[in-house]
């Protein structure tokens, strides 16, 4: 048995980082899965995750060395999705990651607010810090970057880091890069944002593929397949994920979804019924004063987006959840 490091996924196999070199030699080693493994009872599409520390057993057929993925360690932490084509398994992005990084742009593709709002639901419960990236600053104009002001302020007010770059003309590509350097970061974002683009401005030797928008429908092709762990230069790892279309959260509650925006959850201190409360119709909710006053402890766009995702979660009946 040989311990290492997933550093991709191809579906039933996956690469191995060897801590030491195999008897023949090899650092990388194609494995397979062998035995079952679950996360916390929940059905899972794939039991093992890029980032997976893991012990293999070393297997020759003919020429050819391959392991079997025996045990995994326990994880630090991780990042799971509901699986986009099996409605009731949940699909593992990452694990034992520092921090993740969601990028954005506000045009080419037009900017969904709702996106970021599902993406920090994906990785606020597990507490992993998460930057919000928006891309393409080249392009933006008067109107653009207005947006961009306004949701920067938004998000900076609770908490979240906002950049924005441009992998075109290296506008803030420095700072981009410190925020890489020495950790190892999820790097995700919707597919044509410009994201294997921005990491390759920083990393050139990665060469990660880049796709174009579609003519047809403005929105952008998947350039990666499978997620992968790549070193950085500089220091730290990125791990490259598919572009995502959607996000749904076939694992959450509706108090999860009240729990993990992070000012609705500071508020419901002062609600009268507290951390049980829900925040769309109960007397004596601190939240919804807030919002029909309009302080900016809670904003529409979130408050719309808090509403929409709640209603989403309550839509999956017990028997649905169940199945998870």
């Amino acid at each position: 048995m040989q311990k290492g490091t997933v550093i991709k996924s191809t579906g039933s196999w996956y690469n191995v980082q060897l801590d030491e070199p195999s008897p023949a030699g090899a650092s990388l080693l194609r494995s397979r899965v062998a035995g079952r493994f679950r996360l916390d009872d929940k059905k899972l599409t794939n039991p093992i995750a890029v980032g997976d520390r893991v012990a293999v057993a070393i297997e020759s057929t003919g020429d050819e060395e391959t392991g079997a993925i025996r045990e995994i360690e326990d994880r630090r932490n991780y990042v799971v999705r509901q699986s986009p084509r099996k409605r009731h398994a949940l699909h593992l992005l990452a694990s034992n990651i520092d921090q993740a990084v969601v990028i954005v742009t506000v045009i080419v593709p037009d900017l969904k607010l709702g996106f970021i709002d599902r993406f920090l639901l994906m990785t606020e419960p597990f507490n992993i810090p998460t930057t919000i990236v928006f891309n393409k600053a080249d392009i933006y104009g008067e109107d653009e970057l207005e947006t961009f002001e306004v949701i920067q302020q938004i998000y900076s007010d609770i908490g979240y880091d906002v950049l924005l770059v441009s992998a075109e003309t290296g506008q803030g590509l420095e700072e981009f890069r410190e925020l890489l350097r020495d950790k190892r970061s999820l790097i995700s974002g919707q597919s044509g944002v410009g994201k294997s683009t921005l990491v390759n401005a920083v990393e050139p030797e990665l060469e990660l593929r880049t796709g174009e928008l579609s003519d047809y429908s403005g929105k952008g092709q998947h350039t990666t397949t499978f997620a992968e762990l790549f070193p950085l230069s500089f220091g730290g790892e990125i791990i490259d994920t598919p572009g995502i279309k959607t996000l749904s959260f076939n694992y959450l509650k509706p108090q999860d979804v009240a729990h993990n925006f992070r000012e609705i959850f500071a508020l419901s201190q002062e609600c009268r019924f507290g951390g049980s409360c829900l925040h769309r119709h109960e007397p004596g909710c601190a939240v919804i004063e807030s919002v029909e006053e309009e302080d900016d402890r809670v904003t529409d766009l979130r408050y719309n987006s808090y509403l929409t995702i709640l209603e989403e979660v309550e839509g999956q009946n017990y028997w649905e959840r169940r199945k998870v």
